[in-house]
């Protein structure tokens, strides 16, 4: 049996995307990052609550805490077209 190809290509299937309806961004800016005075590379929204928050790239990877709070396991980039979704379950691009 094959499996099933994600929309990112050849990637596995994540089943974190099945359920998910778009939800708007909360903020336009890490409000975290905002508060220490810091700075951010890019901002991803949780696609289960529209929290946003500085990507892993950024020195204080408040979206990556964001998950382990709260285990939302999709997020999106808020720049739209910038990269793909990420699943922090499967650490991989989905």
């Amino acid at each position: 049996m094959a499996a099933a190809v994600s929309p990112n290509g050849s990637a596995p299937r994540c089943d974190h995307l099945d359920g998910l309806s778009p939800v708007p961004p909360r903020s336009d800016g890490c409000h975290s990052c905002q508060e220490l005075g810091a700075g951010w590379v890019a901002l991803l929204v949780c696609e289960s609550c529209g929290w946003v928050a500085c990507s892993d790239d950024s020195p204080n990877q408040h979206a990556k805490a964001h998950y382990e709070e709260t285990d939302h396991p999709i997020a999106r980039a808020l720049e739209q077209g910038t990269r793909p979704r990420w699943c922090y379950v499967h650490r991989r691009p989905v």
